[in-house]
């Protein structure tokens, strides 16, 4: 297994932080592809940093990904936060990755997903001062995230996670030594943690785990940041001609291994109201409880994980300004 590994360039000029990350799940290897073809590029003069900084990570959790797994121990991207007591592996990826991200402005961390997909990016919140998220770059965010070469965008995510997990609790009970999955903070990963220390960023899903043109989009956000960010002297990237923005509004959990989808469901897949999703291994049906897009469906999941998640479509990028 290889150690923690980070690449950094600084320039001469002042400009924007920007830190990019690949295989924080040890299966999903696009952005480490891609990463590794930027510094290719880099290394030969195809490319040069002209401003600010740029560190690329190109494994975040190399235990995962030399077993070419999800997880080492536990999910990495789930309640990430450096800790005193650590225990499983990415506890100690945790206290090595989270100071790394709080010395940057800007994450692009770059993902996959299990079954068949169009690539999307999540983005964060709305400016709010709430309890939850509160945030106040949006409008950063959205300003990149409509240049990244994709044409969805979801957000939502931390606010359905904690629903979820409010139902885990009251499904579970609030036993004295719950696992971390009933945390209400278990929901908090990379670009959550980015947020919570004064910066912004991505998740960008950059299709399913196998599609060959997976490193490809990660390789072209790549590109686009740093040319939107004005790290290296290239052509500002052109706005998507087309937004679909939607929202999650619902998480379900996987409850027994033996729970099926009724059919072999991919991301975004309209859902009616009342439609059978799948079926539980007693024979309960699961229907759509609204109007929705299927999205992350996993029939693969552990049982008391996330299965699947509904989204449905929201104006916020048909009204944002065009930065």
């Amino acid at each position: 297994m290889r150690a923690f590994e980070s690449i950094h360039f600084q320039a001469l000029a002042p400009g924007p932080r920007l830190i990019v990350t690949g295989a924080v799940h040890g299966n999903e290897t696009c952005g480490t592809v891609a990463i590794r073809r930027v510094l290719d590029e880099i290394a030969h003069g195809r490319l040069e940093i002209a401003a600010g900084a740029v560190t690329f990570v190109p494994v975040a959790n190399p235990l995962a990904y030399a077993r070419g797994e999800r997880e080492g121990e536990r999910n990495l991207n789930r309640n990430l936060a450096p800790t005193d007591t650590p225990r499983a592996f990415e506890d100690h990826a945790a206290n090595w990755l989270c100071p790394l991200l709080a010395r940057h402005e800007v994450l692009l961390d770059l993902h996959s997903f299990h079954t068949p997909g169009e690539p999307f990016v999540m983005v964060g919140p709305q400016n709010n001062a709430g309890q939850l998220q509160p945030f106040a770059h949006a409008g950063l965010e959205e300003a990149l995230a409509v240049r990244l070469g994709v044409r969805r965008i979801v957000d939502g995510w931390l606010e359905t996670y904690a629903a979820g997990v409010a139902r885990r609790r009251d499904r579970l009970g609030d036993a004295a030594a719950a696992p971390l999955d009933l945390d209400p903070a278990y929901g908090v990963g990379t670009t959550e943690y980015m947020r919570r220390v004064g910066g912004w960023g991505f998740t960008l899903e950059c299709g399913q785990h196998d599609d060959p043109n997976a490193p490809d989009v990660a390789y072209r956000a790549i590109l686009a940041t740093l040319a939107h960010l004005r790290l290296v002297q290239a052509p500002a990237p052109a706005r998507a001609p087309a937004v679909e923005a939607l929202r999650l509004f619902e998480v379900v959990d996987k409850l027994h291994e033996d729970d099926r989808f009724a059919r072999p469901w991919a991301s975004f897949d309209p859902a009616r109201a009342g439609e059978l999703i799948g079926t539980r291994h007693d024979g309960t049906p699961v229907h759509a409880g609204a109007e929705g897009r299927i999205v992350f469906p996993n029939p693969a999941a552990p049982a008391g994980h996330e299965w699947f998640y509904l989204a449905r479509p929201h104006e916020r990028f048909t009204l944002a300004r065009d930065a």
